[in-house]
């Protein structure tokens, strides 16, 4: 077994600055005191700071996480394990009141309360960054004579609980939370910011969570951004900004330097816009004539109203006057440069038109102190309303999950990233784009897809081989589906802040656009694990555009579809026209097992938040149990109700994630007393689907065989990926055997399945074997079963030929699969990796 891990830049991502990555071992081979070493293709070492991410159940390590400057990386890259672990000097440092950061660059105070987020940025005792803080406007809304009244209110960041949450030589992350605060004392929006520092580097990298805890009837969403303060010195017309957008740079000055009379030399305007720090001595009479009647520009704002438009305004230092419209233009990168003689302060905000209505502010570029404004939510556009879009239910026509209306957004959250910088001067227009392409596509090291797929680290899923005409169609249709998708994000602007990561749920071909109102086929929210497909899918391909898929999708669905706190922490709502509007609240919404890629990849500490939130989200089904429409309250032994799946095995998602994070055992236990139980059901995992549940013990209580919502539910919601991957690490025979049975049971014929089950498997229907795919697969490889595999792929391949395949159609100017559901996309693709891997050989001998 290998100590070392070869790794590379991924192609289509920034090959330069830090980045922090995970790295996954085979089971047994690195011990958790081991430390690690990272050198490039040439033998020399690179600095790493590394820490375990997960353990194998020995105890030996399964994932590590590491951060490195890749710029300092030739060519491939090799991870080793050691004896030692190496030694670190931490970057940052605490008093009573605040943590101080110096990263060879600079100092940073973070206060550990109060309203400021960093409370200065010094080197060599100048001010790089006077103070940054966080802002929220509220929105509220009156109804008063026949008229509609707005007011809005203006919150600060409070600081509540500040930690240094990694502190090593080479990265420092600095975790923040609080909650905005209003003159009057009122409390709104908790919010979570971490401060990302590494050595040796001008950058800090921002992750902004903020949660929603307000009423959704009055409290509107105005504004939500970051203000940040920059001492900015010299004259007006070296002071100057720049944006970038996808047009080109937009760069100006405070003053600028072209005059009719007195005329001034072309050359100086020439070279004030190459950003040369000009000198005029007293003699030049006419420069100084001609620079006092110029106007001052203090202000622009920059506003990306919709995916496809931004406005750039700007304004005079008179607040009295009007703002004007600069050249404006569809995409903008959400980064920006302001520059004084003093040195730059550059902004960008990761998938800032994405992400709209978002927005940067630069004013007070006439004064002592520039002040920068990161809008999230920019105050430019419409408030964000969280309310309902009908006052009643639509299960029946639409899809609905009940006739309730169940929609709630307090305790949805969103995220979103940005980067600030520091420079000596104002940066080329070549610089400015190697910057915003560094936030937008921040560096990714990765294994290949052969090393991944060898540790075993996600359980069963297959490399792509094109040895069989049947493999070389499914191969092709696997890239079918995903360029479609990558594709249709763009054509039907699947963007905004709150919706940017999600797919539709169903098209409507008659319309020609997705049915993006009717209820339960509007947005997906994970509904059949389209996050699995997408992160299977990358990682058997390596694909950058997959990646950036599959990383949004997690983004968006880990917190806009969550609940956070309250009392649905660790459920989701179920697919609606607004992600928080089902009245379905469950579990396998919100569940680790859709993130677990994301996280392992990546190290990001968000997401483990999440993991934190969902862990214990069983005990939530107290206060909406999934099945309470479909029993009597009265008569139930246990308080909630949980099916094997998608409810028990969204729960297993999570126990196991924490299990392998922390090698806690009362979670093992729980997934154990689950399994027991199973076990003693007259069909064992086949039994229920339904059972009775209680959270505290983790019992399941056996109802008979009643399966609400149908028996697919139980195998189409990632369940079986979640079973695969403990088969292999809970050493239980009789586990496998029930996972096998199960997938043999699905593919036999009713009266096979009344036989076997001495009929007490009822009316129960098995109607979407393409869904139990995998299931069927494990099962033919368990019992070598060239009959049963035979099945499988005639299931699979014989339901995707009855549409003819992933082929795009063409109406008019409108690209389009006229019978495409995300439902069928996800769940054929993700069967189809799957049992490529169990019985892919069966289609070689064919």
């Amino acid at each position: 077994m290998e100590t070392k891990i070869e790794f590379h830049k991924l192609k289509g991502r920034s090959q330069n600055g830090y980045a922090s990555w995970g790295a996954p071992w085979e089971k047994g081979i690195v011990g958790k005191e081991s430390g690690f070493k990272l050198f490039d293709e040439n033998g020399c070492e690179i600095p790493v700071q590394s820490k375990i991410g997960a353990y194998w159940p020995d105890g030996s390590v399964k994932w590590s996480f590491h951060s490195a400057d890749c710029s300092k990386a030739r060519g491939k890259m090799f991870l080793k394990a050691v004896r030692e672990k190496e030694s670190h000097v931490p970057m940052a440092s605490e008093t009573d009141f605040s943590i101080n950061v110096d990263n060879g660059v600079f100092n940073a105070k973070i206060p550990k309360s109060g309203e400021l987020l960093i409370d200065g940025i010094e080197k060599d005792g100048k001010k790089l960054l006077d103070k940054a803080k966080l802002s929220f406007i509220l929105e509220e809304r009156e109804e008063k004579d026949g008229m509609l009244l707005r007011r809005e209110t203006a919150f600060y960041g409070e600081l509540r609980e500040v930690c240094a949450e990694e502190n090593g030589d080479l990265k420092c992350t600095i975790k923040a939370q609080g909650i905005h605060k209003s003159k009057d004392g009122r409390e709104l929006i908790p919010f979570v910011v971490r401060l990302e520092f590494f050595k040796n580097c001008p950058q800090i990298k921002i992750t902004h969570t903020f949660l929603y805890d307000g009423n959704e009837n009055n409290d509107f969403l105005k504004g939500m951004g970051i203000k940040f303060y920059f001492p900015i010195e010299g004259e007006l017309w070296n002071r100057h900004v720049k944006f970038v957008h996808k047009n080109g740079i937009f760069h100006e000055a405070s003053k600028l330097l072209l005059s009719w009379r007195p005329k001034l030399d072309s050359e100086i305007y020439k070279r004030q816009l190459s950003g040369e720090v000009l000198k005029f001595s007293d003699q030049n009479k006419d420069f100084w004539t001609a620079q006092s009647d110029m106007a001052a520009w203090d202000s622009w704002r920059l506003f990306q109203q919709s995916p496809t438009s931004f406005e750039l305004q700007k304004r005079t230092e008179n607040s009295n006057c009007c703002y004007i419209d600069c050249p404006g233009g569809e995409k903008s990168l959400g980064t920006a440069c302001v520059c004084g003689e003093n040195g730059a302060f550059l902004i960008g905000m990761k998938n800032f038109w994405q992400k709209y209505p978002s927005g940067l502010w630069i004013d007070g570029m006439c004064t002592e102190k520039a002040e920068i404004s990161a809008w999230f939510w920019s105050p430019d556009a419409k408030a964000m309303d969280f309310r309902h879009y009908d006052t009643k239910g639509h299960a029946s026509a639409y899809y609905e999950g009940f006739d309730e209306v169940g929609a709630r957004a307090q305790g949805i959250a969103c995220t979103s990233e940005m980067s600030i910088a520091f420079a000596k001067k104002l940066l080329s227009d070549e610089e400015m784009l190697e910057f915003a392409n560094f936030v937008q596509k921040p560096p990714f090291i990765v294994a290949s897809p052969e090393y991944y797929h060898k540790t075993g680290v996600f359980g069963r899923w297959s490399v792509p081989k094109k040895d069989s005409p049947e493999k070389i169609w499914i191969e092709k249709q696997l890239d079918l589906a995903l360029d479609f998708y990558i594709k249709e994000v763009k054509r039907r602007r699947w963007y905004g802040l709150f919706n940017y990561g999600d797919f539709m749920h169903t098209y409507d071909s008659e319309r020609h656009c997705w049915r993006y109102d009717m209820g339960g086929y509007a947005w997906q929210n994970t509904e059949l694990v389209p996050t699995l497909w997408l992160w299977y899918s990358f990682l058997r391909t390596g694909r950058e555009d997959v990646l950036t898929l599959a990383e949004e999708m997690s983004r968006h669905c880990s917190e806009v579809d969550v609940y956070h706190f309250g009392e649905y922490k660790g459920l989701g709502s179920r697919h609606n026209v607004r992600h928080w509007g089902c009245s379905c609240k469950e579990p396998r919404i919100a569940m680790a097992g859709h993130h677990r890629f994301y996280y392992y990849l990546t190290g990001d500490s968000r997401v483990g938040d999440i993991f934190d939130e969902v862990l214990d989200a069983d005990f939530s089904t107290l206060n909406i149990d999934p099945l309470r429409y479909f029993y009597d309250k009265d008569k139930m032994v246990y308080p909630t109700h949980a099916r094997t799946g998608p409810d028990w095995a969204a729960y297993c998602s999570n126990w196991l994630t924490e299990w392998e994070r922390s090698l806690n055992e009362f979670y093992l236990q729980k997934i154990k007393t689950g399994i027991d139980d199973l076990k003693r059901a007259p069909l064992k995992l086949v039994s229920g689907s339904d059972f009775e549940y209680d959270p505290q013990s983790g019992h399941l209580r056996y109802i008979g065989e009643n399966a609400a919502g149908g028996t697919h539910l139980a195998i189409c919601m990632g369940g079986p990926q979640i079973w695969f991957e403990l088969a292999d690490l809970l050493s239980d025979p009789e586990w496998k055997e029930m996972l096998a049975l199960y997938g043999k049971f699905y593919f036999s014929s009713n009266e096979e399945r009344q036989a076997l089950s001495n009929g007490l498997i009822g009316k129960r229907e098995f109607s979407f074997p393409y869904m139990a795919a995998a299931m069927g697969a494990f099962a033919a490889e368990y019992y070598g079963d060239d009959v049963l595999a035979s099945k499988v792929w005639e299931a699979l391949i014989g339901e995707l030929k009855k549409q003819c395949g992933f082929y795009v159609q063409e109406f008019g100017e409108i690209k389009e699969i006229p019978w495409i559901s995300t439902n069928f996309a996800a769940q054929w693709c993700l069967n189809a990796i799957c049992a490529l891997d169990f019985i892919g050989d069966y289609l070689e001998q064919k």
